[in-house]
């Protein structure tokens, strides 16, 4: 198998896993929390409750009027996870890492997608970790997957920037001679 199939492979299983496993858990949620409160796990850090969220990140932009909701929330990600599968895929800069990060961003980006188009707009989210009143919004395993993949793609920049040693800084002047 050549590089490109390899990676391409790679990139499937990544996504029809994470999309498998968010969708799943969500019907899981819509089937079981949907009527309940909150369900407490580890005490407090770990709470189970479900809500259909309408906007993007803890809820901006639920209030758009529909057409707006509709190119944002659903045609612009749309084009944007389009165009990242087909990066990943032509970039022959792309290393095992980077694939990936990007693989589970899509994923968590076509998970969240799936759900505004099968339920008029919303997206299932149920987890919500913390402690006290520090805590984070609530959402779903493909919340979860882009943040992992963003980290990954980050960590793997600062160590390979660290393996390079000290390099030029923002605004120094280069001297090309």
């Amino acid at each position: 198998m050549n590089k490109v199939a390899g990676r391409i492979l790679l990139v499937l299983l990544v996504i029809l896993a994470t999309v498998a496993v968010d969708q799943v858990s969500k019907k899981i949620a819509r089937d079981n929390l949907r009527s309940r409160g909150a369900v407490f796990v580890l005490g407090d850090v770990f709470i189970l409750r479900y809500i259909e969220n309408e906007g993007a990140f803890l809820g901006m932009g639920a209030s758009f009027p529909a057409p707006v909701k509709t190119a944002v929330f659903i045609a612009f990600p749309l084009l944007m996870l389009v165009g990242l599968l087909v990066f990943i895929v032509r970039s022959r800069e792309v290393n095992l890492a980077l694939t990936l990060g990007l693989s589970l961003i899509t994923a968590g980006g076509a998970g969240n997608l799936i759900d505004r188009i099968l339920w008029h707009g919303r997206v299932s989210d149920f987890m919500n970790l913390g402690i006290g009143n520090l805590r984070t919004g609530i959402f779903n395993v493909a919340d979860l997957a882009i943040v992992v993949g963003f980290s990954l793609i980050i960590v793997v920049e600062l160590a390979s920037k660290k393996r390079a040693g000290p390099g030029p800084g923002v605004g120094d002047k280069i001297d090309n001679k």
